[in-house]
């Protein structure tokens, strides 16, 4: 076993690793933070706890002596009469959806909402990239931090094309550009592949978009844009939007292309079980061969669920063509 549990109080550290029964580790693309959740055997005469781990106190997993795979929050502990205890962390992240607030923004990047919310709210910081677009108002009522954070990079994302993701590592919250992914993991049946699904759909597609604008006071404008060869296959599956912002035509226009190129696509999903890799998270990329189901390329990891038991580490995950990231559509809310 080459993986520690590390409890932290006051400063403290204390390996767990001699009552660690299994280790699950997780994470989803769409949702704020990871989890880990850590069973133990924290009885050496079945009356007696041989650790106290307490709530609101830190839980690491490593990977050797200085590789740090996760670092949170003990929230939640349960045990019984045998001694046998669960304890579930969170990164620190969770505290993004753990706070709700109404909130108005002005001629602000995305970058500089994430940065002010963190302030607000005693969120560590680590590295924040510049989003470069200013959004010219965001009104929010009744949303939590994460909702804010996301909708506001989904528009960044609508008006530039790019995509930021937030992430928390050693305990801070970083906001990143997601870069074309270079694929360093193979997963290949007879090699390291112990199980897999696949699935198609066109439910989700559309073929042609619409954007509509304009305001009480001018001429409602429209922009469109449509994919000949999806609709020669498919038909004409038409996505209408009509922004609550008022928007220029060029803006409009390169809404409706962004649109098509996002909502244009066959979904498909791919699951798959295989030994462990502990590079190998939500967001990552890696190439598979699995004859059967024909899943064959490169996909993008949208959610993977790692189990370390008894020195075997496996992992469960689904995969996507398309990089699954958060996104939420703004919707204006009225000015308090």
């Amino acid at each position: 076993m080459n993986w520690s549990i590390v409890y932290i109080e006051s400063g403290v550290q204390t390996f767990l690793d001699p009552i660690v029964k299994s280790i699950r580790w997780s994470g989803d693309s769409k949702q704020a933070s990871r989890k880990l959740v850590v069973e133990l055997s924290n009885t050496a005469d079945m009356r007696s706890r041989l650790q106290r781990p307490e709530k609101g106190n830190e839980l690491r997993l490593m990977m050797g002596e200085k590789k740090e795979l996760f670092r949170g929050v003990i929230f939640a502990d349960s045990i019984d009469a045998e001694g046998q205890m669960s304890l579930t962390a969170y990164d620190e992240n969770i505290y993004l959806t753990k706070n709700k607030d109404t909130k108005i923004f002005r001629s602000m990047k995305a970058s500089d909402v994430v940065r002010k919310l963190c302030s607000e709210f005693s969120v560590d910081l680590g590295e924040i990239k510049d989003t470069g677009f200013v959004i010219p108002k965001l009104v929010f009522r009744d949303k939590t931090l994460f909702e804010m954070m996301v909708i506001a990079i989904t528009e960044t994302r609508k008006q530039t094309g790019e995509q930021f993701y937030l992430t928390s590592r050693e305990g801070k919250l970083h906001l990143l550009p997601r870069k074309e992914q270079e694929v360093k993991w193979v997963l290949e049946n007879g090699v390291n592949i112990l199980g897999a699904s696949y699935a198609q759909s066109i439910e989700e597609m559309k073929t042609q978009i619409k954007v509509a604008g304009g305001d009480n006071k001018k001429k409602e404008m429209t922009a469109s844009a449509k994919d000949a060869e999806l609709i020669r296959r498919f038909g004409i599956m038409q996505h209408l939007e009509k922004p609550d912002q008022s928007m220029m035509r060029s803006q409009m226009e390169q809404r409706a292309k962004q649109l098509l190129k996002e909502m244009g696509t066959i979904d498909d999903e791919a699951h798959i079980e295989c030994l462990g890799i502990d590079e190998v998270v939500s967001g990552s990329a890696v190439y598979v061969k699995e004859s059967m189901t024909g899943i064959l390329g490169g996909y993008y990891v949208s959610s993977d669920d790692h189990s370390f038991e008894g020195g075997t580490h496996k992992m469960s995950l689904t995969l996507s063509a398309t990089d699954e990231l958060p996104k939420m559509e703004y919707k204006e809310s009225k000015e308090a």
